[in-house]
């Protein structure tokens, strides 16, 4: 009878120490430093996506894969890249400016889950092949194809939106918030709104109040779109310009996103400032030589105010150069409201926030960066 009693005491004592290393149930240490999640934090969660469909999964993920545009960059900003298994063979190409590739290189040497592209249709055979937890999808699927998707693959897919690409309003973040939900990074995934929405409120409080018709009119050319264009390309309800409530004279045709502008059209508008997308920039010099009189008639260059900017329109917005470039606009602009903004200093504030690098140095390489442009110099 003792013998027992004293094999019972010892099973005991093993059983508590083992309670006591695994953390009684939360999590088991890894030899890496890390922790593995255990059955008891592992459950269940259906949320609602942004295709408007309920999805069931097993949370947190800890294998996910991002399929089309923008969709690999909000899982970066959620903290999410080292839960990457497989990316797209298009973000593994050379693309400047692409941030978040700049920010988290070591990405493009996981296994491809298929081509991508803004035309393209996500590649079921190699996304099931790198075993994700789950697939999150950006602009390349509707309801039904996302929902045949995940009945082809087996595994949970959520879509993913922009929403309004001229404010990167509730959509983008009702992503960002699932994305965190999904992979265990809900804390991240809210501070990442919270600053987004924090800077937007920044830039539209120091121009309040300046009335409409005191405001310089504004224009950006050679805006990249699929590609890059000349001085003609421009965007209407342009991002860095709503954000500071500027005068962008492309709003007065009632569109919104990319236009394709006569140029005549441009010397009646007459902008006070001109600004140039650096991905166009080397078309709209070719097409000075050809033509300079058409742009010594506009104010802007008469008056030396002409004016650099970072592409952030590659593979849907990078949200982290639309800010950056709306702080160097308000300074041009509006340099009362914005005396107390240093653009270089800020942009490296809101890469490192998003992705934990700073950036600028990289941007204005390849770039050119904040500056003034002399056309015909």
């Amino acid at each position: 009878m003792g013998s027992v009693k004293k094999l019972m005491a010892i099973f005991l004592t093993l059983t508590m120490s083992l309670l006591l290393l695994t953390g009684c149930g939360g999590t088991a240490s890894t030899k890496e430093g890390g922790t593995v999640p255990t059955t008891a934090q592992v459950q269940k969660q259906k949320i609602t996506d942004l295709a408007g469909r309920d999805v069931e999964l097993t949370v947190p993920v800890q294998r996910v894969v991002a399929v089309g545009p923008g969709a690999l960059r909000l899982v970066t900003y959620a903290e999410g890249a080292s839960m990457v298994v497989g990316i797209e063979e298009t973000e593994k190409k050379p693309n400047l400016g692409r941030s978040y590739m700049l920010a988290y290189p070591d990405l493009k040497k996981l296994p491809s889950i298929g081509q991508g592209g803004p035309d393209t249709v996500p590649n079921e055979e190699s996304l099931v092949s790198v075993k994700p937890d789950v697939i999150f999808v950006c602009t390349l699927v509707d309801k039904d194809k996302a929902d045949q998707l995940q009945a082809k693959t087996g595994i949970p897919v959520v879509a993913l939106s922009y929403g309004d690409l001229a404010t990167f309003g509730e959509n983008l973040y009702r992503s960002l918030n699932i994305i965190g939900s999904i992979i265990g990074k809900e804390k991240r995934a809210q501070d990442v709104v919270a600053y987004l929405k924090q800077n937007e409120k920044d830039l539209a409080h120091r121009t309040k109040g300046i009335p409409e018709g005191e405001k310089a009119k504004v224009y950006v050319g050679a805006v990249s779109m699929k590609g890059a264009h000349g001085i003609e390309s421009t965007q209407a309800k342009y991002p860095p310009f709503k954000y500071i409530g500027a005068k962008n004279v492309v709003d007065e045709t009632g569109k919104n996103g990319t236009v394709m502008i006569d140029k005549e059209k441009l010397i009646s508008w007459d902008p006070d400032y001109l600004f140039l997308d650096a991905g166009g920039y080397a078309l709209v010099t070719e097409d000075y030589k050809k033509n300079p009189a058409f742009y010594q008639s506009l104010q802007a260059l008469k008056n030396d105010r002409v004016y650099n900017l970072i592409p952030f329109n590659n593979y849907s917005p990078n949200i982290d150069t639309a800010y950056a470039n709306a702080y160097y606009a308000g300074k041009i602009i509006f340099p009362e409201q914005f005396k107390n903004i240093d653009p270089i200093k800020k942009s490296d504030e809101i890469y490192q926030f998003l992705l934990g690098k700073p950036l600028y140095a990289e941007m204005d390489r390849d770039f050119g960066g904040f500056k003034k442009l002399e056309l015909g110099k």
